[in-house]
């Protein structure tokens, strides 16, 4: 009689957890990824990596990233040069303008 008891509460327990799952999307998110794995024509090496990809938990490409932080850089210095410009071009404007106290009088 007792171990029918600890069985009963185990499946009571995995019950709850599997409704759980069920309840919070993870079943049927898992459910989708595991088809798309299936009806993939040309299987990866990897299966657990297509799973993470697929989950979102793979990451970011290490090439994309490459390449993100060159454009990142390039565009730090494109602004550094835009900004040393503007201010020379200010400091040409206020050397071409007359200053407030030269004005004529009217």
């Amino acid at each position: 009689i007792e171990i029918s008891a600890v069985f009963q509460a185990s499946e009571s327990k995995r019950e709850q957890f599997r409704r759980y799952l069920e309840k919070s999307g993870v079943l049927d998110t898992l459910t989708s990824i595991l088809v798309a794995l299936y009806e993939e024509p040309d299987k990866p090496n990897n299966a657990l990596d297509f799973i993470k990809l697929h989950l979102g938990a793979a990451g970011p490409d290490p090439a994309d990233v490459e390449a993100l932080r060159t454009e990142i850089s390039e565009l730090q210095q494109k602004c550094e040069a835009l900004t040393e410009e503007n201010n020379e071009l200010k400091n040409k404007l206020m050397q071409c303008e007359p200053a407030p106290e030269e004005k004529p009088a009217e």
